[in-house]
């Protein structure tokens, strides 16, 4: 695609959705199955917490919505937590958000799509010893739709996303209705013990908070629309804010009902197997599809297509951070805190290494969990919370930095803002402790160290680049020219391309010109000196000992004796060069020339030049008479 085609990939409102908004909507699929999980471990008593936990977290949810708004109207230019950072707190504040997101753009790929395989597992449970290879393939098959573009991307992931939504809100109206009708609305797990310890109400306390801390899955991704602005038709901002909305209203009200029904069925779920009085190892259903199961039917079309959409939703949901990863590295590359190839788009307009990279890290995660969900996710909403934190908190200083500059003209939704904000950022601050002390000992380490690895990391690039940029600065005075220019030419045989490279050497008019030649078989220097004589070349051919037949030793000894004799003045190294006419027969050849090239490239005062073989009729000719006696 055309540069000035961009604006073509602008997304409206209903493609935006699936675009940016599957990663926070699937979580239902898996946000009330972690609060269960967790309270299972206490026991029938602890599961009575489920629906205070549940509402907790929906209203969580809609705080968050509301102050991500605010955000999107200040920072129309996308970035999100980072771009709010910089603004308020400086480059070190927003580089510890920028490595939050980062961690969870990569948690989320690795959950989705191990949470979606899992799923699909639950309807197929044949096919439960694949669960990496599917998740593996599934990173693959969305990495290469993503390449092709945000729009592409979104048009082949919205019916997915769209059907998730209907089949969710269908179950909880049936699931509803035929509770208060009287019928049964049970989960294939409602008949199961549960075998917990005691707790004193201590750790009754800590296991209700640890269960809050994992339904705040839910949570994840909503920050994805404000990095994702820019990318909206315009009005960029109104509609941006109205998706935002609108996604919160569905992922509230699906989550509360998925909640909800679960709890009204008796569905229950346990790390381990035999906390439920079931064999060790066993295949447990997913509390999504226990639901589905208890509403629909065991085996029923709308079974299956729940779990079908399912799937698919969550597979998709890790298309949020495809879409959103890109933005933020190519932020970060253009700012010099990455590699500044994630700043540039590729033949699709899409940040391409961006997309690449975040396949390669994600892939890496689930195969060294073994594409486990619920290992995996206790690495995850840690750095979530933190940008939220840190974002709410940058929006609440800029409020209160306009009402202090200009008091006068403040208008009504100004405070509401700041307040709005305010709450938003007390919330966040007060479940990212939660979430550390909950989760710390079961992962979370991991992404608390991993943080200030990233900062550090972050920080060299941009030192690198600020070096490397000093030392690119053209000097005031201009380029200053060399007294004299001395040329040495690498030979090792007396054929066409060591004597091509001697007369380019010397059409450059050089003060002074020679040939030399590596002594790593004496008889070959022998032909060599011969060949030299024979051919009258009008060039001093200098032999260099080498008693170890290194020729990169002697070579660097040459060109250090050149220097010191001729101090002040440029040395530029000639290397002949023949090139193959395949790519695999590369390997049939000598590469020395390359790691010379790379040790005098580190040589002050040093030039190398690569002088490849001009194809010759002659040399035409004796190609193509091989192909006629070959053939």
């Amino acid at each position: 695609m055309r540069t000035d085609a961009a604006h073509h990939t602008l997304l409206p409102k209903w493609l935006a959705l699936p675009v940016f908004c599957s990663d926070p909507l699937s979580s239902v699929a898996y946000a009330t199955e972690q609060i269960l999980m967790v309270l299972v471990l206490g026991g029938l008593s602890a599961l009575h917490f489920a629906p205070m936990v549940g509402a907790a977290v929906a209203i969580l949810i809609a705080i968050v919505v509301a102050s991500y708004t605010r955000t999107i109207h200040a920072y129309p230019n996308g970035g999100g937590a980072y771009a709010v950072a910089k603004d308020q707190f400086g480059d070190r504040i927003a580089l510890i958000a920028a490595s939050a997101l980062i961690i969870d753009y990569i948690l989320t790929v690795a959950v989705s799509i191990t949470s979606g395989v899992a799923n699909f597992i639950s309807a197929f449970p044949v096919l439960a010893a694949d669960s990496v290879p599917l998740s593996l393939g599934t990173i693959v098959i969305i990495t290469m739709v993503n390449l092709r573009g945000i729009k592409e991307s979104g048009r082949a992931f919205a019916v997915p996303t769209y059907a998730f939504i209907g089949s969710v809100l269908t179950m909880i109206v049936m699931g509803i209705y035929r509770h208060f009708t009287g019928a049964v609305v049970q989960a294939p797990t409602a008949h199961l013990q549960v075998h917990a310890q005691s707790l004193s109400q201590l750790a009754m306390a800590f296991l209700i908070l640890r269960a809050f801390a994992s339904g705040c899955t839910a949570l994840t991704g909503v920050e994805a629309i404000s990095n994702g602005v820019p990318f909206f038709r315009e009005p960029k901002p109104r509609n941006a804010s109205r998706t935002l909305i609108g996604m919160g209203v569905l992922a509230v009200t699906m989550f509360v009902g998925v909640t909800w029904l679960a709890i009204t069925s008796g569905a229950k779920i346990a790390d381990n197997p035999i906390d439920l009085g079931l064999p060790a190892g066993s295949t447990q259903q997913t509390v999504i599809a226990q639901i589905g199961t208890a509403v629909f039917g065991s085996g029923s079309f709308g079974f299956f297509f729940l779990q079908m959409s399912t799937t698919f939703v969550l597979i998709l949901a890790a298309n949020t951070s495809y879409n959103s990863f890109p933005i933020m590295a190519s932020v970060l590359g253009r700012d010099g805190f990455l590699p500044r190839q994630f700043g540039r788009r590729g033949d699709r307009l899409v940040y391409s290494n961006g997309v690449i990279i975040l396949a390669v890290v994600s892939a890496l995660l689930v195969w060294l969990y073994k594409a486990n969900v619920t290992h995996l996710v206790q690495l995850y909403i840690l750095g979530v919370f933190l940008s939220f934190t840190i974002s709410q908190a940058g929006m609440v200083k800029r409020w209160m930095k306009i009402i202090r500059e200009s008091a006068e003209h403040q208008s009504s939704s100004t405070y509401i803002s700041l307040v709005t904000n305010s709450l938003g950022a007390v919330i966040t601050a007060i479940v990212l402790v939660i979430v550390v002390i909950t989760k710390f000992q079961h992962g979370a380490w991991i992404v608390v160290i991993g943080i200030p690895t990233l900062v550090f990391v972050m920080n060299g690039i941009k030192q690198h680049y600020a070096n490397s940029d000093m030392r690119l600065r053209a000097q005031p005075q201009g380029v200053e020219l060399p007294g004299r220019v001395h040329a040495v030419v690498l030979v090792s045989r007396a054929n066409a391309p060591s004597l091509q490279a001697l007369a380019y050497a010397a059409a450059t008019k050089p003060s002074t010109l020679v040939a030399a030649h590596a002594v790593t078989y004496p008889d070959r220097a022998e032909k060599l000196r011969n060949d030299w004589s024979e051919r009258a070349v009008p060039v001093d051919l200098v032999l260099l000992e080498s008693p170890y037949r290194d020729v990169t030793s002697p070579v660097l000894k040459f060109i250090s004796e050149l220097r010191a004799d001729n101090p002040g003045d440029l040395i530029t190294v000639f290397i002949p060069e023949y090139v193959v006419i395949h790519w695999w027969e590369n390997l049939l050849h000598n590469q020395s020339a390359l790691r010379l090239k790379r040790r005098l490239l580190y040589e002050p005062n040093v030039l190398v030049t690569n002088v490849p073989l001009i194809g010759t009729r002659y040399e035409q000719e004796i190609y193509e008479a091989s192909r006629r006696v070959k053939n």
